[in-house]
């Protein structure tokens, strides 16, 4: 069984007239309160929404190239080498070298 813990915050809303009537009707629908309702259906929007944002999606052929990449990783070009270089620089200079 889960541990339940004490609701100690609070999370006020106004809504209007049409719209609490619909959150009432579904609460009964599904045999609980209005508060039960909006919290557990907002949980549940708001789950999904922060994977879809935090989580990255490849195709398999991405992953392939990527995994390649990290496995066996090309030479660095000269643009690369010219930024490595002015990262050095700058670093050196903010060290006081």
């Amino acid at each position: 069984m889960a541990v339940r813990q004490a609701k100690t915050e609070r999370v006020q809303m106004r809504v209007d007239p049409e719209a609490k009537r619909m959150l009432e009707r579904a609460a009964a629908l599904e045999n609980t309160t209005v508060s039960a309702f909006v919290v557990h259906n907002a949980l549940k929007a708001a789950d999904r929404l922060i994977q879809d944002r935090e989580r990255l999606t490849v195709s398999e052929r991405d992953w392939n190239l990527f995994f390649d990449a990290l496995v066996d990783p090309p030479e660095p070009n000269a643009a690369l080498r010219r930024a490595f270089a002015a990262h050095d620089r700058l670093v050196a200079k903010t060290a006081g070298r």
